[in-house]
């Protein structure tokens, strides 16, 4: 599976994705793109979009996408860390024009 991960996704992330091949907006130089942008430039070359935003899903419409988008509740590397299996697991279960939005536990 190709994966890219936004401007908000913490890059430590792609350690729990070893079997799929994980890219960053800001490797690819497409940091300044705003969601719209980002989702037509993703879509041709990746099969989920990794993000932070959770208003996306009031920006864009993901029906008719080849593109899933799995939404992660917090940017905050130790929070997410904690939860990498869960999210791992998501991303796997995605079909094109999905919309995933997770929730951690708290703990």
């Amino acid at each position: 599976m190709r994966v890219l991960f936004d401007h908000g996704t913490p890059a430590p992330l792609r350690q729990a994705l070893p079997s799929h091949t994980v890219s960053t907006a800001f490797e690819l130089g497409w940091t300044e793109l705003d969601n719209g942008a980002l989702l037509e430039a993703a879509e041709p070359r990746f099969d989920v979009l990794v993000t932070t935003d959770k208003n996306l899903r009031y920006q864009q419409n993901p029906e008719g996408r080849r593109l899933a988008i799995l939404v992660l509740p917090t940017t905050s590397w130790p929070k997410i860390r904690r939860h990498a299996t869960h999210v791992a697991g998501a991303g796997d279960t995605l079909q094109a024009g999905d919309l995933l939005e997770l929730t951690f536990a708290e703990e």
